[in-house]
């Protein structure tokens, strides 16, 4: 029965292209790109910089429209909708975690965290419940009260992490959710965020540069030039192979 829960396709990319035109240049920021994501699944999309994977995140976010292709997400063609319609879709079943935070200064943690639910129309009471359960989950009991500028920044993506959970999204979308963290409060959040997902079965999709934060991801992507250079399973070489990776770079 679990196998086959992990074998369900939660999100099916066909041929995805997205092509800018600059002046009389035709650039092809993504070129053919086709992968399935299982629901319960840890996917890291990696790249440099201009290799296409944050125009790929924001084509899976509804964010941007493909030039051509399809991309199929809980069973609904991303690319037919329309933008009232995408909101209404990332609303209902997406969470986001960014680089930056993005917190707001005169909130408290718990009050950043129910945030997403007002726009949903959940009652104040309820928010609150729900948000200082996602506090409790993320480990900040004692910050609960606390703004964003009397947090650290580990602090504050935790508090980022609880914000993109309370909604209880089928798929978290996070670009490059550790940029602003040095490298042990780094291992925390992406440690944290394989947890949560893997307990509540939820889809996690990630783009970074870095190869270490990849190695914490069940599936990785790597894409160059806006094609899909290599996919693998990680399951297997997780562990051991990580901590040498970490050791290396480090």
């Amino acid at each position: 029965m679990n196998d086959e829960k992990k074998e369900t396709a939660v999100i099916t990319v066909k041929d995805l292209y997205k092509i800018y035109r600059i002046g009389d240049n035709r650039v092809k920021a993504l070129n053919g790109v086709s992968f399935t994501i299982n629901k319960g699944e840890f996917c890291a999309i990696v790249g440099t910089s201009g290799s296409g994977k944050s125009t790929l995140l924001n084509m899976l976010a509804g964010l941007e429209k493909p030039t051509k292709g399809e991309i199929v997400i809980a069973g609904e063609h991303m690319e037919k909708k329309s933008e009232n319609q995408l909101v209404k879709f990332r609303r209902e079943h997406i969470g986001f975690i960014f680089q930056s935070f993005n917190l707001m200064g005169t909130m408290n943690a718990v009050e950043n965290v129910a945030l997403p639910l007002t726009f949903q129309g959940v009652s104040k009471r309820e928010r609150m419940k729900r948000a200082k359960k996602m506090i409790h989950l993320v480990g900040l009991d004692k910050y609960w009260d606390h703004r964003p500028n009397q947090m650290s920044g580990g602090q504050q993506q935790r508090v980022g992490v609880a914000r993109a959970l309370v909604v209880k999204p089928e798929i978290i979308f996070a670009d490059e959710p550790t940029g602003n963290l040095d490298s042990n409060t780094s291992q925390e959040i992406m440690n944290l965020m394989q947890n949560v997902v893997r307990e509540h079965n939820q889809t996690l999709i990630m783009v970074t540069h870095d190869n270490y934060l990849a190695s914490f991801a069940d599936k990785i992507i790597r894409i160059k030039d806006g094609k899909i250079v290599d996919m693998k399973d990680n399951k297997e070489m997780q562990g051991q192979s990580k901590e040498e990776d970490f050791n290396e770079e480090t």
